[in-house]
């Protein structure tokens, strides 16, 4: 049964120190945005946090990573978060980097429910120290494990109180794949509607893998890389 709430600081009421978070979204893109700043209102604290980058230093986690709440960031990249780098470099928070295509698929493995995969991706890298590694037809893979979290943020564009949920264009990102991946998901949507209101052949991601659901306000559309010419 999915919960419906009002706002985003209800629907995080069992959110405790040294969780772990799995936050949707590409650069700025599909990010959820009033979950974030209810977690930094509520000072939690020695968090690791799954999310294929971190932002800017005042927006997304960027927040939480500069106010020092971060105590892991498993990522892709780190983009333009001078801070994140800065603190990563100083040895001040441990940084876990998966490449991308890896980082989908881990997510992925998580929410159907496989052991794992094998990947060529990373072999004779830092990425390969410690992992198990197997030969198939003479080359050699990496055995990658599933990447879930206790909680799951995702941002969709509509939802329905059965927690159906449909993407807008390239926000659907890793959106989709957190989704499933989450002990707990958590949806931030544009609009909400009644079950049963959304085209069944326009969902993306069923209710069956989202557990609460709220519909955000005062979105912020950014651009986070300005690039202009004469």
């Amino acid at each position: 049964m999915v919960q419906v709430f009002q706002s985003a600081p209800e629907a995080i009421f069992d959110l405790q120190d040294r969780a772990s978070i799995m936050a949707g979204g590409f650069g700025v893109c599909g990010v959820v945005e009033a979950l974030l700043d209810a977690v930094h209102a509520a000072g939690v604290k020695d968090l690791t946090v799954i999310s294929n980058g971190a932002g800017m230093e005042d927006w997304f986690l960027g927040k939480w990573i500069s106010d020092r709440r971060v105590r892991k960031m498993i990522c892709s990249r780190i983009g333009s978060n001078k801070e994140l780098e800065r603190q990563y470099l100083a040895g001040e928070i441990e940084v876990e980097f998966v490449p991308q295509g890896t980082f989908a698929e881990r997510i992925r493995a998580a929410g159907v429910g496989t052991g794992g995969f094998y990947t060529r991706t990373g072999v004779g890298t830092i990425v390969a120290e410690g992992k198990e590694t197997h030969v198939f037809d003479g080359e050699t893979y990496l055995l990658e494990r599933p990447l879930g979290g206790d909680f799951a943020f995702v941002k969709a564009w509509k939802g329905d109180t059965a927690g159906n949920l449909i993407y807008r264009m390239t926000a659907l990102n890793f959106n989709h794949v957190i989704a499933m991946a989450g002990k707990v998901t958590i949806a931030e949507v544009e609009e909400l509607v009644p079950a049963g209101e959304l085209d069944p052949n326009q969902i993306h991601t069923p209710g069956i893998f989202v557990q609460r659901i709220f519909q955000g306000q005062r979105f912020e559309k950014r651009i986070e890389i300005l690039s202009v010419q004469d």
